[in-house]
């Protein structure tokens, strides 16, 4: 046996960053998938988008308009 003693080595930052970003996709995947089960907002969306898309981008144009103009 040797008497040496090894220190262990800690994660380098881009393995940390990894993690982290691991952690966040799998938490917005989740998020997703919970808002996407029946009677929940997604749900409703995706209801309302495929039985009149060509409104529901309109819609979606204005809100946009609405939220990009400068205020001021």
């Amino acid at each position: 046996m040797s008497d040496e003693f090894t220190i262990p080595e800690e994660p380098s930052t881009a393995a940390n960053i990894v993690d982290g970003i691991k952690v966040a996709s799998s938490t917005v995947s989740d998020a997703i998938d919970t808002a996407r089960e029946p009677g929940m907002p997604l749900d409703i969306l995706a209801k309302a988008v495929r039985e009149a898309p060509l409104a529901a981008l309109g819609i979606a144009f204005l809100i946009g308009v609405v939220f990009a103009r400068p205020r001021g």
